[in-house]
Order: C-alpha cells, then structure tokens, then sequence
C-alpha cells in the first residue's frame, strides 16, 4: 500500500524525515520537520499506508479520531497541534517534553496542578482522552507543565451526557492513579475518594472487555510493553541480560528497545565493563548460546548511568538508543551528569535512522 497521491506530494515537498520512533500494525510514527508558511517546525508524522492489510479498517478508524481530536483541541495548548493532515497521514507538533514514566516527576504537585488543568481544558471541549492510564500519554514538557497525546482513542462529544461524564470521569481517575504513584502526599480527600471509586463501565470493562483486549494485543497484535519492544523486549531480554552477565568482565547490562525502518524492533544492549574490545566476545558468546536473537547492537560502556537507588537509568538508555539527544538535556542536574554522559554519547551505536536533534550542549560534547 502507498499514500495517496495528494498526501505523498504535501509530505514530499514539506516533510523532513526524522528519527522512527514507533512502529506497529495500526501505524508507524516518526519524528521530523514540517515546513509551515513561516518555516521549519519540530513535527510527528503519523501514517497509516504501511501498516498490515488486515490492520488497516481499525488503523483508519484509529486515525479518524486522532484527526478530529486534534482539530477540535487545536487551540487549547495542552496537545499537540495539528498541522496538517491528509487521508493517510497527518502532522502534529512536536511537544518538547518527555514522557511521564521517563521523566519521573516525584513530589512535583505543581505538574499534577497543570494536569488536571489540562484535562479541565479538554473536557470542556468535548473531548475524553480515553487512554490515559498509560504514562507515555502524559508528557512533563521543558517548562515542567503537562501535556497530552497519542489522541487515537479519543472521543469527541457534542453534549455533556451520561456517557460523556463516565469517560470523563475515567480520564480524571486515571490522572490522579499517576498522581499517586509520584506525589501521594498532594492529594486531596475529594481526589482520594475518586481513586476509591471506579465508575461501573470501568469495573465491568476490567471483569471483562480488558481480558479479550489484552488477549487480541498481546496475542494478535504482540504488543507486551509500553515502550514497543514488543515480546523481544519483554521476553528476550532478560534472558540476553542473563547471559552477557555470565561473562567475568561484565559488571553489568541493560537493555532497552528501539524502532527500526527494516526490522520493526530492534534491541540495544548498554554492557558495563572496562573493556571497549569486549563487544566482539559478547556478540560471538550470545550466538553460541543458540538462545534469543542477539541485540542488533551492543555498546560497551565504562559505567551505566544509574539513579539515587543505584538502578540503571533505563529512560536515559532510551533517549540514547532512538538518538533523541535534545530529550536528555533537562534531564541532566549537574556537569558531572552531563560529563558522564559523554563517552556513550560518543560511542553510540544506532547511527542508522539518526537525525540532527542534539542541543548545542550535547552537540558539542559529542563531537
């Protein structure tokens, strides 16, 4: 399948391609820049034309939504705005944040204040998020405010009835099991009661409809995680770490997943050892093992970086891995974090689908 001719022109003439960030059967989504009027702008493209045969009506219904979402929420500034859009693409704007479960915005009530004023925005709007349960969904953007995407699910009301206030309902009870897991100490009483309370749709969706869902998505579709790794990240992974471990000079390993435009998934072994050398050995021990297919890259590192509980700092792997360099920056501390940072920098191995997105700072420490 290929886009239709009009889509295919506006994206040749004004779309420049970026780093793949997802891959799967309803859609491949990647980053770039969309020429507008006034210039070149940070932009997603979301495209329907390469996905499955036997994907493709739910892939349109799913992109259906997004569209109309974003159309209606285009002036609200608590997404991301829309674009352009075609009949199998379209183009929203780069959001300059990372995602909740990466950012990790422990005891920061004033981002959970801006979320809830972000759902209030939408809500009034007409428009139920319907898929916030999932961190990625929420983004904490460079200024620390909160941000929605991924509008696929969404659903746009004219009235403000029974249904409307059920999922709107769910969309704020979803907010606040965030709210608890990062700032338990900033909830009020009232938002302590809506946690207590799922609506009946909500209770009768997990005693039923959730089973057959995740039955068809992890078995169907083989989506296991949230980062898209599918069952390679889920299932192969730890056994690929337990392996590399088994080698002296390994200290230890981390393994994160990346998309790639030839293969789907591909995964990305962070190993800590001295020895630069000691990728060939590892690549040649994993093989020999006849267990799951090797990393399609392994980067030896002199040290992973880790967090205050001494656990590797998977979200920055991530960042590394897509080569979203510009994501890391507000990440960083201190100079020590960004020092320490700069050897994998230099050393990373997924130059294939790369683009310019580095800041001056680590452009700089990467050159």
């Amino acid at each position: 399948m290929s886009l239709p001719r009009d889509d295919a022109e506006v994206l040749s003439a004004r779309w420049t391609e970026g780093v793949l960030l997802k891959r799967d059967v309803f859609s491949t989504v990647e980053r770039g820049r969309f020429r507008k009027a006034d210039g070149d702008v940070d932009a997603v493209l979301r495209r329907i034309d390469q996905v499955p045969w036997w994907s493709y009506l739910p892939a349109r219904h799913l992109f259906g939504r997004e569209r109309h979402a974003l159309a209606l929420a285009r002036e609200l500034r608590v997404g991301p705005e829309l674009l352009w859009a075609g009949r199998q693409a379209l183009v929203r704007g780069f959001i300059d944040g990372v995602a909740l479960h990466l950012a990790k915005p422990f005891d920061d009530a004033a981002y959970f204040r801006s979320a809830k004023q972000a759902l209030r925005k939408l809500h009034r709007a007409g428009i139920c998020h319907n898929d916030l349960a999932k961190e990625q969904n929420w983004l904490v953007g460079r200024d620390g405010r909160a941000y929605l995407t991924d509008f696929q699910l969404a659903a746009c009301f004219r009235t403000r009835g029974r249904l409307f206030r059920i999922a709107a309902y769910e969309d704020l009870r979803h907010l606040l099991k965030h709210k608890r897991s990062y700032a338990p100490s900033a909830l009020t009483p009232k938002e302590r009661q809506i946690l207590a309370r799922k609506s009946l749709v909500a209770s009768i969706w997990l005693a039923t409809g959730k089973k057959v869902y995740r039955a068809i998505t992890r078995g169907l579709f083989n989506f296991t995680d949230r980062e898209g790794g599918g069952r390679r990240l889920v299932n192969d992974a730890p056994l690929l770490i337990n392996l590399i471990r088994k080698n002296p000079a390994v200290r230890d390993a981390a393994i994160v997943a990346f998309a790639d435009r030839r293969s789907g998934v591909g995964l990305y072994a962070f190993v800590e050892a001295e020895q630069a050398a000691l990728e060939v050995q590892i690549r040649s021990e994993l093989a020999a093992a006849k267990g799951p297919k090797p990393p399609e890259h392994i980067q030896v590192v002199q040290a992973l970086p880790r967090d205050a509980s001494g656990k590797p700092r998977i979200e920055i792997l991530q960042l590394v891995a897509t080569n979203q360099l510009d994501l890391i920056e507000p990440m960083m501390t201190s100079e020590t974090d960004r020092a320490f940072l700069q050897n994998i920098l230099e050393q990373r191995k997924n130059l294939r689908d790369r683009f310019n997105f580095e800041t001056a700072d680590l452009n700089s420490s990467s050159s």
